[in-house]
């Protein structure tokens, strides 16, 4: 055999065991110990720290870790009773999970992106978060009017929109403007808007106008706030 051959050979081999990474990655997975509590806690800790989040995600971020690593057994063989709502609950007492400061960060975050009450709503419910403080999360009159307007200029709905190409067909040009209307209301209504502000976005000519709507919205909630 030339030495050709032999390099051949061996690249082939080196091959077939996989490379220095792939083995040590191999090698990391096969080492990961079942969990038990405190592998459990440190999990949570790490996940926390990681993002923001609520008592309902964690306890499914540490089932999933469960069923992928599976419990530890006690020196008996016998697997170890951990309390998982209990060391969330833990958690949140300690302060490192809250589901209100989860549920204003999301909101606030979504509305500025455009979304509507219904969409906030969703997620927070998706997120585990209770009925009572999905409530207080809600966003305000002036917030969904905010949040809708820049939807509209975001995406150039309504008095955003560029004027569609006239033609010499005026009913084909009103055809067209009302099918674009259509895309336009579906979206706004998917982006979890209710459709008395959808119209009123659709209805208004003067973009100045949408401006004092958003603003009378806003020194009405200052008046509440009093």
């Amino acid at each position: 055999m030339n030495r050709f051959s032999s390099s051949n050979s061996s690249k082939k081999a080196a091959s077939e065991r996989g490379s220095p990474v792939q083995r040590d990655g191999e090698r990391k997975r096969a080492k990961r110990k079942p969990l038990d509590e405190t592998g459990l806690r440190d999990l949570a800790l790490s996940y926390a720290a990681r993002f923001a989040t609520t008592g309902a995600k964690v306890e499914a971020y540490l089932a999933r870790k469960i069923r992928e690593r599976g419990i530890a057994e006690d020196a008996d063989g016998r697997t170890l009773d951990v309390d998982i709502p209990s060391l969330v609950s833990r958690l949140i007492e300690l302060g490192y999970v809250n589901d209100d400061a989860y549920a204003r960060m999301k909101s606030r975050d979504l509305t500025a992106r455009g979304y509507g009450a219904r969409r906030v709503e969703q997620a927070l419910w998706a997120a585990g978060v209770d009925e009572a403080v999905r409530r207080d999360h809600s966003p305000t009159e002036a917030a969904a009017r905010e949040a809708v307007a820049s939807l509209a200029k975001k995406r150039r709905f309504g008095p955003y929109s560029k004027a569609l190409q006239t033609d010499d067909d005026e009913s084909s040009t009103l055809v067209n403007y009302q099918k674009q209307q259509e895309k336009q209301v579906a979206a706004m209504l998917r982006a979890g808007h209710n459709m008395q502000h959808i119209r009123f976005i659709m209805d208004i000519s003067n973009i100045a106008d949408i401006e004092q709507w958003i603003e009378e919205a806003i020194e009405e909630q200052r008046h509440d706030d009093v």
